[in-house]
């Protein structure tokens, strides 16, 4: 019998174990796993935590010289929320069924049309928000639909802007009446400002509004309100957008067991994001920006890089056509946007890193794949054309009905002879040609920091075999390449690196826009010269080397040279013209539109820059290139003997297809134009080049201002009201 009393009260204490065991484990279930979200359903004050997204760094340049920094802009921002639950508040004290307003939006699911119903947002916001901003002068056009997808989307929790754009006076005098509307608020936002408009615009680039999608849920999850930051869309505000993005602050609200927020309980400062210090020079930037747009005539097409040959860092790069990234803060009007689109100029691209056909400056190349392959010191005959099959292939002084004569290395380059540069290819090899190229960088990405960088084409064989498998690589192909023809593609950031490495005594930089970033005083990162090549790796001598540079030096210095028009007294340029044909598409119809080029470093020994300048539609490198590098090159060198630049706003440039015949500059020293039988011309009997497509604008769009619809239109509100809410506005307010 003890026994079997004893093993009831085992049990019996087991069982009582085990009912304390489940109270315990259902107490900590509720009160520490779902503690926040079983408060928040037990009416009485609560906290709401709001995010409050950080300020972005500025962009710099070397010299700490601020290109892009922040203004305030005033917002009224809508809690709609807030304003829902406040008008359900106001039909539940009055204990009588006051009716919402209603709307019904079609919904498209699994095929099928249905008619939803739901609060209509916008007749409240009208009534609540809208119509007593208007006694005051401060209401404004909006987007109802936008209203409606906003609240649909974010129930309200969001809060919805309904002004970005007020002055500061609006905002005074809306701080000064404080309405206590129900979930409005006005709140200080730093938005972007570029200081000098369209000043280095592709470099730069600009950033959306915030995004919502672009937070995952559990960043959101943490929040009561969320509000992201801006991010940048194109230029480096892309590419160092991570660093710039601020660290988000906090503010929380106490809210009353009505709903309504009450007091600010806790405030996070939030905190600015590092500051971004480029590699450009911005009083050679400028410089570079004048000498495309004060030129007679001012360059309608066209590009210029500017780059330090000791380290690779690009000091300048400016593009034109333009466009002004201040138009895109905080959005952009689709009617701008528009207009930026179906401009044929394109003024979107940065043509400073798109690739282009590069004429003869692509010879400084092919001299370093002879050099490789150990013919520098043949010396060449130039008949004025050579037969290549079934193709004859003229020089361009054979067009004229003349003829070079023998050559050698450096008065080939001097005299841009194609028919030297055809053999010479031929005599170094496919398997050389790859490695010059190579060594450049030349068919590949450089790697700075601007995504929509193209790589070019390097069409050696293995080019075609991947692109081109039906057509036979031959010796004419080769020739081709050699003068920067055919499916030969850079661009003048990748032909402005070609200059530096020879001025510079044969190495290869990688180009870079970074120079440092800091945080406040501390230093987080520094960008060091990046080496692609070392050309003596390669077992290019500086007798070697000396070959091109010699060339390229009476290019310029040369009576027979073809950029006498770069010629700066007193100081020695060397540099490589280039005029390569090509057409563009307009409509059906193909339109001859020359490339014109010339690359360039400065001074001859120790050189300080290294240049390229692409015109788009020029005549001749040597008349309309060549004096654009000669002002850029004459007015940076004098920066060290008192020359001063003030910065100033850029305006934006439109482009046009008008012809360049020839460049020239007000100014103290004359630009000599050289007579049009020194002129390299085009040829026009290799490879027919495909006409090229239009060219298209980045795949980044930025944020499209939403634009007034009727229904959100201040016109279309003096109605008279619907039944029954004459009085909710005062009701709301405890005024009645």
């Amino acid at each position: 019998m003890v026994v079997k009393y004893r093993f009831r009260l085992y049990l019996f204490t087991l069982a009582i174990l085990l009912g304390f065991g489940a109270l315990s484990q259902r107490l900590w279930n509720l009160s520490i796993e779902h503690h926040e979200e079983l408060s928040n359903k037990v009416p009485g004050t609560k906290n709401l935590k709001a995010r409050i997204p950080g300020t972005r760094g500025e962009i710099k340049d070397r010299n700490g010289v601020v290109l892009v920094a922040n203004k305030p802009s005033f917002e009224v921002r809508v809690n709609l929320k807030t304003l829902v639950e406040e008008y359900r508040e106001m039909a539940k004290r009055e204990k009588r069924d006051v009716p919402l307003y209603t709307y019904f939006y079609p919904e498209h699911s699994t095929g099928i049309t249905r008619s939803k119903q739901e609060i209509d947002i916008l007749a409240i916001v009208n009534e609540a928000i809208v119509e007593p901003l208007d006694k005051l002068g401060l209401a404004a056009d909006f987007n109802a639909n936008s209203l409606r997808v906003h609240f649909r989307t974010n129930r309200g929790v969001i809060p919805w802007v309904y002004r970005s754009d007020l002055s500061f006076e609006e905002f005074s005098r809306f701080a000064e009446h404080r309405l206590g509307l129900p979930g409005i608020s006005v709140e200080v936002r730093p938005v972007r400002q570029y200081l000098y408009d369209s000043f280095a615009c592709h470099v730069l680039g600009y950033v959306n509004q915030p995004d919502v999608e672009k937070a995952s849920p559990e960043e959101m999850k943490e929040w009561n309100f969320y509000v992201p930051d801006d991010y940048g869309v194109y230029g480096v505000e892309q590419t160092f957008d991570q660093d710039l993005r601020g660290k988000a602050g906090m503010r929380i609200w106490l809210q009353n067991e009505k709903g309504r927020l009450v007091k600010e309980v806790e405030y996070q400062e939030p905190r600015r994001g590092h500051d971004v210090y480029l590699s450009l020079d911005s009083r050679i930037q400028m410089i570079t920006e004048k000498a495309l747009r004060e030129g007679k005539p001012a360059i309608g097409r066209g590009a210029v890089v500017v780059l330090e040959p000791a380290t690779g860092q690009v000091l300048a790069m400016a593009s034109v056509p333009s466009y002004n990234p201040n138009k895109f803060i905080p959005s952009v009007s689709r009617r701008d946007y528009q207009a930026y689109l179906d401009n044929p100029c394109v003024p979107l691209i940065n043509r400073g890193v798109r690739s282009f056909v590069p004429g003869s400056t692509y010879k400084i190349m092919t001299a370093f794949a002879g050099i490789l392959a150990g013919v520098q010191n043949d010396r060449i005959n130039c008949p004025g054309g050579i037969q290549y099959g079934n193709k004859f292939m003229k020089c361009w002084i054979g067009q004229k009905g003349g003829a070079h004569g023998t050559l050698d290395l450096s008065e080939a380059i001097m005299r841009s002879c194609n028919c030297y540069f055809y053999r010479y290819a031929n005599h170094a090899g496919n398997a050389n040609m790859t490695k010059a190229g190579d060594m450049f960088g030349l068919g590949q990405r450089t790697g700075i920091e601007l995504d929509e960088e193209s790589p070019g084409i390097l069409p050696v064989q293995r080019w075609y075999q991947r692109n081109r498998p039906n057509e036979r690589f031959s010796e004419a192909y080769i020739a081709n390449m050699s003068i920067g023809q055919g499916a030969v593609e850079a661009t003048p950031l990748q032909m402005a690196g070609v200059a530096a490495a020879v001025g510079n005594g044969g190495i290869a930089y990688r180009p870079h826009l970074l120079h440092k970033i800091m945080d406040g005083s501390e230093l987080i990162r520094e960008q060091a010269p990046d080496v692609r090549a070392n050309f003596k790796e390669f077992g290019l001598t500086p007798q070697k080397l000396e070959l091109v540079r010699k060339g390229m030096w009476r290019v310029v210095q040369d009576a027979g040279g073809t950029a006498k028009a770069a010629r700066i007294e007193g100081v020695e340029l060397a540099g490589k013209t280039g005029t390569a044909q090509n057409w563009r598409r307009s409509g059906t119809t193909s339109i001859k539109d020359n490339h014109t080029l010339f690359i360039t470093f400065a001074p001859y020994e120790n050189p300080r820059y290294a240049v390229c300048v692409l015109v788009q539609g020029g005549k001749g490198g040597g008349v309309t290139a060549a004096p654009v590098a000669k002002r850029i090159i004459e007015q940076s060198l004098a920066l060290d003997h008192g020359y001063t630049v003030e910065l100033a706003k850029v305006p934006e440039v439109e482009g046009n297809f008008e012809p360049v015949e020839v460049v020239s500059y007000d100014g103290l020293t004359p630009v000599p134009v050289p007579g049009a039988e020194e002129e390299e011309l085009v040829v026009e009997n290799d490879e027919p080049r495909r006409p090229t497509r239009r060219e298209e604008a980045p795949r980044a769009r930025p944020t499209i201002r939403v634009e007034a619809d009727a229904e959100g239109t201040m016109k279309n509100k003096n109605q008279p009201p619907p039944p029954r809410r004459a009085n909710f506005l005062r009701r709301i307010l405890g005024r009645e």
